[in-house]
């Protein structure tokens, strides 16, 4: 038994098959609470994927800044390709991919629910401020704003600064600069962004 444990925790693969399998059962059974495919169960597949991407973007996005950024000026000049070779372009890989779909399923989450054009007109779209939107709209422009940082500046810079992209020293430096500002910036953003989303639903349902 412990061998059989150890041999799907051992392999990432096999861990993700088979809590998949698991979490398909979990879906299933809330299917067939919810009676069928109907907008609350497709809202509620939603809201779950824009979770786990969500995890995984912001995870990453902290990863890099209390982690990554801090402590590469303390390793050793021979040691730092080992994270700029292979670390840093597999996280990024996760990190960008993440990003992408946490906000096509924040959108589709927001359209199904009917507030995708309230929220991203902060509220106003009657004329007179709703606050429910205002302050999900908030979070969904900060979010907005991250992925496009993401996107625009941070990924394309790393490439020059990882030697993805063929880039002299100079430009590999300023690149690298670049996508630590963009990257501290959506750290910035990422916890009054993390506040209307955590808060949104239980205030105002």
């Amino acid at each position: 038994m412990s061998n059989l444990v150890s041999g799907l925790l051992s392999n990432l693969r096999n861990t993700v098959i088979l809590s998949s399998i698991i979490t398909l059962v979990v879906v299933g059974g809330y299917l067939q609470h919810a009676g069928g495919l109907d907008a609350i169960f497709v809202q509620a597949v939603l809201r779950f994927l824009h979770l786990v991407f969500g995890i995984m973007w912001i995870g990453l996005l902290y990863y890099f800044n209390f982690v990554q950024l801090r402590k590469m000026p303390e390793i050793p000049a021979e040691l730092k390709p080992a994270v700029s070779k292979y670390i840093a372009p597999e996280a990024l890989f996760w990190f960008r991919w993440a990003a992408l779909l946490t906000w096509v399923a924040g959108v589709l989450l927001a359209y199904n629910r009917g507030y995708l054009v309230d929220a991203f007109a902060l509220g106003l779209t009657s004329g007179v401020p709703q606050l429910k939107h205002s302050f999900i709209g908030l979070g969904m422009w900060l979010a907005t704003v991250m992925f496009f940082n993401v996107w625009v500046f941070i990924w394309p810079n790393q490439k020059i600064a990882l030697g993805i992209v063929e880039a002299d020293a100079d430009a590999k430096a300023k690149a690298a600069k670049t996508a630590m500002l963009f990257s501290r910036l959506n750290t910035f953003l990422s916890i009054p962004m993390l506040a209307t989303m955590g808060m949104n639903q239980t205030i105002f349902g």
